[in-house]
């Protein structure tokens, strides 16, 4: 199997209503929300995790053909297809020891773009960056309600989006781009994150540049570092 180019791809995440990617609470105040996002320890900025959106993107092409494993995650029954012919393993690839094979996807970390990593564009805001929404579970039968509070990143917010898209000798590239397309199509129709039946985790993908690497790029580059060194 020969590599035969890298199509990378580059663009825009745009949160169209609130985002909740959940992070760890071991930080949380007295009177803080009861769920937090995730954020980058360094920068303290939320950020969206490259797992969460393949994983989501994967399980909606999974869906769409349905090709749902039926392997044994631990707590998850249903887990990702195994089968090498189905259009998610020819995608993002199978850990499966007969018949392993490696993802052609990767998802990058998005972060937030330039403009909205000035905590001043997200206005007046409970938290740093993302705001406090506050939920309420009713008792069907006492009528009895009791509040929580949900963090999320206010919708507007937009993040960076990288893909890497590797293309083999051995692969159909068109059907590959196809796959990623319909991946992405699917994932702006449902939603990225937590408690999307409720409203949250729309989001809007758009691809602003795509660049081809093939071999030569990459030996035309070795040698320019050498030269240089």
């Amino acid at each position: 199997m020969k590599l035969l180019k890298k199509i990378i791809y580059t663009g825009i995440i745009k949160a169209e209503t609130g985002l909740h990617i959940g992070g760890t609470n071991s930080s949380m105040g007295i009177g803080g929300p009861d769920s937090l996002v995730i954020r980058n320890p360094i920068t303290n900025q939320p950020y969206i995790p490259g797992s969460s959106i393949k994983g989501k993107m994967r399980s909606l092409l999974e869906i769409l053909h349905g090709t749902i494993g039926d392997q044994d995650m631990g707590a998850v029954k249903n887990g990702p297809s195994q089968d090498n012919n189905a259009a998610s393993v020819k995608l993002f690839g199978t850990a499966k020891k007969e018949s392993q094979r490696p993802s052609r996807l990767q998802v990058r970390d998005a972060h937030l773009t330039k403009y909205w990593r000035d905590e001043s564009h997200f206005g007046d805001t409970d938290l740093p960056y993302t705001e406090s929404k506050t939920e309420v579970v009713i008792d069907r039968i006492t009528a009895a309600a009791t509040p929580r509070q949900i963090e999320r990143v206010p919708a507007g917010a937009k993040f960076k989006l990288n893909f890497v898209l590797n293309v083999f000798d051995t692969d159909d590239e068109n059907e590959l781009k196809e796959y990623l397309d319909t991946s992405i199509k699917l994932l702006e129709d449902d939603y990225l994150g937590g408690n999307g039946s409720r409203g949250y985790g729309q989001v809007s993908l758009r691809i602003l540049k795509t660049e081809e690497r093939d071999a030569d790029f990459y030996k035309n580059m070795a040698s320019k570092l050498i030269k240089e060194e």
